[in-house]
Order: structure tokens, then sequence, then C-alpha cells
């Protein structure tokens, strides 16, 4: 089946800013893993989960 939808088709600025959120995600999501280790919070794990979550996206390229 054809996949309308192409990662590749989006303009250049948003691009830019998918790339650069790809690379700080990873770094942003163990600092989180660290913190919801020691002050667990239900706002903390929530964040925990997004990055997390965006992390695979991008990591099997949904995103």
């Amino acid at each position: 089946m054809y996949n309308r939808w192409n990662r590749y088709q989006w303009p250049p600025w948003i691009r830019r800013i998918r790339d650069g959120l790809e690379i700080f995600v990873l770094p942003l999501a163990i600092f989180q893993m660290i913190r919801v280790i020691f002050f667990p919070t239900t706002f903390d794990v929530i964040i925990f989960i997004v990055l997390i979550g965006l992390y695979i996206g991008f990591l099997k390229r949904w995103l």
C-alpha cells in the first residue's frame, strides 16, 4: 500500500526544528530518568514517558 506521508516533504524550517529536537531528546530523557528515580512525581513520570515516546518515534523514523 502506498504511504502518502513523507517526512521529507515538510518545509525546511520544520525539518531543522525536528532534527534539533532529535539530537536534544536523548540527553533530556536521561536527565529526566535520573530525576524520576530520585524525586518521582506524577508530572515527572509523564514527561519521562513523553520523552521516551519521542525518542522511539525518532528512532523508528515515525517523526
